[in-house]
This record gives C-alpha cells, structure tokens and sequence, in this order.
C-alpha cells in the first residue's frame, strides 16, 4: 500500500469553488481517485461533477502528514 496526496476543488455554490488537499493510502491512482469521489461526496453530498481532482502525487515515508495514513503504509514510528 502506498501514500498518495489528492489535491483539486469542490463547488460549493454556483460559482464558487474550495480548493481541498487529502493525504490517502492504496494501491494505486484509480483507488485514490475512486476514495475522494466517495469521500467527499458522502460528507458534502456533491455528484462526481462537482469534484475536481487536479493532481495526484506519490509521497514518500517521510512526507506523510496524517498520522493513519502513515500507520497504514507502514512507516509509523
């Protein structure tokens, strides 16, 4: 299992977006993206289209910020 970091926005209004940074761990990117959909759809009640997801990124051990995340990769201390 690996960390990946999610950053993007979500609408919040008509015109209105808030940008979002999310630390998760899978496999790969497609569960990454398949997780965010999910997550915050659920918290936020918003579709597919109202999540935008602009980059996803491969951290290392050390760079992880959220302590589950690095106790599920393995690299908690």
């Amino acid at each position: 299992m690996n960390a990946y970091r999610a950053v993007g926005a979500l609408k919040t209004g008509k015109f209105s977006w808030q940008k979002f940074s999310l630390e998760l761990a899978a496999d790969d990117e497609a569960q990454v993206t398949e997780q965010v959909y999910s997550n915050l759809g659920s918290r936020h009640k918003l579709k597919r289209q109202q999540i935008r997801i602009d980059e996803i990124t491969l951290l290392d051990k050390d760079s992880i910020t959220d302590i589950t995340v690095q106790y599920l990769v393995g690299g908690a201390q």
